[in-house]
């Protein structure tokens, strides 16, 4: 049996309660919380205000959802995911969700791949990564003069 040394490492804690929420469209913002490297993905903490609706979209990589607060109602089968849930959603995933209730949801998700956002006709409309969301967050920060305390690779 052979034993591999590995490099010691140190954990990088995030204190994501010391992040703003950085808007996307209103009733919907983000904390970013890391950014692959490579562009293959991001994980985030997202925010839903009341009423507020994902559109329909397709992942082109798998996704794991966990609701920390607040629920949220699966338009595609009809399920209410309540705080302590986990969803997976594997690739090729194609769905729409909304706010349900009367707080604001929050999900930390991790997204693999990128996100596909699809017309009614399944056409699609716009696609979102890592780099786009990397730069989001750092146009936000620059505008409201806030250091960048996620590492972005773009």
């Amino acid at each position: 049996m052979t034993t591999k040394t590995l490099a010691r490492r140190d954990a990088k804690p995030l204190n994501t309660s010391e992040l703003d929420w950085v808007p996307i469209v209103p009733g919907l913002s983000f904390k970013p919380i890391t950014y692959f490297p490579d562009n293959a993905g991001w994980q985030l903490l997202l925010r839903l205000e009341p009423g507020t609706v994902v559109p329909p979209h397709r992942h082109t990589g798998e996704v794991h959802a966990f609701n920390v607060q607040g629920s949220r109602y699966l338009i595609n089968t009809k399920e209410i995911i309540g705080p302590g849930t986990y969803v997976y959603e594997p690739p090729g995933n194609c769905d729409t969700w909304r706010q349900h209730g009367d707080e604001a949801c929050v999900v930390h998700i991790e997204v693999n791949g990128s996100i596909e956002y699809l017309d009614e006709k399944g056409t699609v409309t716009r696609v979102s990564d890592a780099r786009e969301s990397q730069k989001m967050y750092l146009e936000w920060c620059e505008k409201h003069g806030q250091p960048a305390r996620v590492a972005t690779y773009i």
